[in-house]
């Protein structure tokens, strides 16, 4: 299914992933500030999410896409 750089850059994103939903990287984000009214972390939680989901998405997407050229 996945092989050579697909597969690293979708291991890559798995460590990324646990490393910025573990603590101490989460305690940067948790303070009493409201960026555009919205509270911090639950901003910070969810654009990192999105951000891991998009870059899940580009790996898959391009991995396929250079697969159909093949």
């Amino acid at each position: 299914m996945f092989k050579g750089l697909a597969a690293q850059r979708l291991v890559a994103l798995f460590f990324a992933a646990a490393a910025l939903f573990n603590f101490p990287l989460l305690a940067l984000w948790d303070h009493d500030a409201r960026v555009w009214g919205l509270p911090l972390f639950p901003l910070a939680l969810f654009v990192i999410w999105a951000v891991l989901i998009a870059a899940l998405a580009w790996v898959v997407e391009h991995h396929s896409n250079v697969s159909q050229h093949d």
